[in-house]
């Protein structure tokens, strides 16, 4: 079972003077990983995260160069790298899937033609700059489709969604761009919901209708979210028999405390899970929300994927700790996506495997 991480926002935390220590002494934290056995590293990678004044979203301000300096630095201390495209500006997920600027007012045929030169023309880039793909993922948690409204799948109640044909256009052009410029690297779709047998089984069954060749179905798998551990492994496990495809947890994460970085924080309730809406979650929790707490889980978590025979997990920005300008979002990311009412802060570092002072957390060394 392949191990591996994304901490896409790594380089914005250490020009921002992030350290990591173990034990009390400074470390690199990519270099533990590696002593793990965790090998592999996911990167994701947004079109033009940058206002129309030249201002960051942040969120790890992830553009080609951002990718391409982190891809190398992997490399070059022995992890493969995992392309995760969102094919948007900034954040892609289930509840928002923005065209990039530039990409805005483009039908869906200039879409399909865009996302396919846009595809090419950037792993050429990084093909050039002497970086190897093990795996590249088109779309991020596309659940309800991507380049809305052309790519958005529509609901009709309890009945099957409509438009994957327009969907399967845009995925098949980056699909098929990344096996002509990396033809030995796998693609991946990535899902979340992945407690949703039903949904799963729809999406998949309709891009085998739709001729849409790929070789990993990816799911997200946030416990508060996503279910059971029970109903993701029944999950994974009819989806890679019925449609004979590798199964990977493209993300995971596990809060270690409920206690906010920042101090008199209004109740703790600006971190996405916290002592204010827990009660809000959709699962039972079996794990405290402690170091042991998320350590416990991660064991118990790997040792059943072993025995469900998933073939990989990603833990989803170990390595985002506290710290000046590291931010979700800035005001201009915020308005970009819509979403002005939160505030600019680290609102997941409570999920990483690192305290907020940088120290190593024993749910570390059992991601192994």
């Amino acid at each position: 079972m392949k191990l591996g991480i994304d901490v896409s926002t790594y380089l914005e935390e250490l020009s921002n003077g992030a350290k990591y220590y173990k034990e009390g002494k400074l470390i690199d934290p990519l270099d533990e990983f590696i002593k793990n056995g965790v090998n592999s590293m996911r990167i994701r990678l947004w079109n033009n995260p940058y206002s129309l004044d030249g201002k960051s979203y942040l969120g790890g301000t992830c553009d080609l160069k951002n990718f391409l300096d982190l891809a190398k630095l992997a490399s070059s201390k022995g992890f493969g790298i995992y392309l995760d495209f969102h094919y948007s500006d900034f954040w892609a997920d289930p509840g928002k899937q923005f065209k990039p600027k530039s990409w805005k007012d483009l039908s869906l045929d200039e879409l399909v033609e865009e996302v396919r030169n846009y595809t090419l023309n950037t792993l050429i880039v990084i093909k050039d700059s002497g970086i190897d793909l093990e795996m590249i993922q088109v779309g991020n948690e596309i659940t309800n489709g991507m380049l809305w409204p052309e790519g958005r799948l529509i609901e009709h109640g309890d009945d099957e969604r409509t438009n994957y044909e327009s969907l399967a256009k845009l995925l098949k052009a980056g699909l098929d761009a990344c096996k002509e410029i990396f033809p030995n690297a796998l693609r991946m779709l990535h899902l979340e919901r992945s407690y949703d047998l039903k949904v799963y089984d729809e999406f998949f069954s309709k891009m085998e209708e739709n001729g849409v060749s790929f070789e990993v179905i990816g799911a997200s798998y946030y416990p508060y979210w996503h279910g059971s551990v029970s109903e993701l492994m029944a999950n994974l496990n009819y989806q890679k028999n019925k449609y004979h495809k590798i199964v990977m947890v493209a993300e995971l994460g596990y809060a270690f405390t409920l206690e906010d970085y920042i101090l008199n924080n209004n109740g703790n309730n600006d971190l996405v899970v916290n002592n204010t809406n827990l009660d809000s979650f959709s699962f039972t929790k079996k794990y405290p929300f402690t170091i042991d707490g998320q350590a416990a889980f991660i064991k118990d978590f790997l040792a059943t994927c072993r025995k469900n025979n998933v073939d990989g997990i990603y833990y989803w920005e170990p390595l985002w700790i506290p710290g000046d300008n590291i931010c979700w979002a800035s005001r201009e990311g915020e308005e970009y996506i819509g979403e002005e009412d939160k505030a600019t802060r680290n609102e997941w570092c409570n999920q990483c495997l690192f305290d907020y002072k940088g120290n190593m957390n024993k749910g570390f060394n059992e991601f192994k």
